[in-house]
């Protein structure tokens, strides 16, 4: 069955680093966009990132223009985040996700497998 792991959360400070990734398994996902996506306690789930299935396209929510990257391997089933200049506003857990097709969506419904996310906690 396919199965998605996130790593990399942690405890930092604003404008520090961090690197999320996401373990696929299950099936190969090479056709899939995939994306990640946060939610803070009393939000709604929104989405942060996406990626093509081979992964020449990419999407970021305005919030992350230009601090974050998101990127894949498909040869290693794993997708990544890497998380710059972060704020007290990008505390969240994020989870990965993999779409319904091979293009990449904004909305949850559109996304059919879930990891169990990761908690990012940004201090000032």
């Amino acid at each position: 069955q396919v199965q998605l792991i996130e790593s990399g959360g942690g405890l930092v400070q604003a404008g520090d680093s961090l690197r999320l990734s996401c373990a696929a398994s299950g099936r190969p996902f090479i056709r899939d966009a995939m994306g990640w996506f946060r939610q803070a306690p009393g939000r709604e789930r929104d989405f942060v990132a996406g990626i093509s299935g081979n992964g020449d396209r990419t999407q970021y929510a305005d919030s992350v223009k230009g601090r974050f990257t998101i990127s894949r391997d498909n040869a290693k089933n794993m997708m990544y985040l890497e998380m710059n200049s972060l704020r007290v506003e990008d505390t969240a857990v994020y989870y990965c996700a993999v779409a319904k097709g091979g293009v990449i969506m904004l909305r949850t419904t559109s996304y059919n497998f879930w990891g169990q996310g990761t908690q990012v906690t940004v201090s000032s």
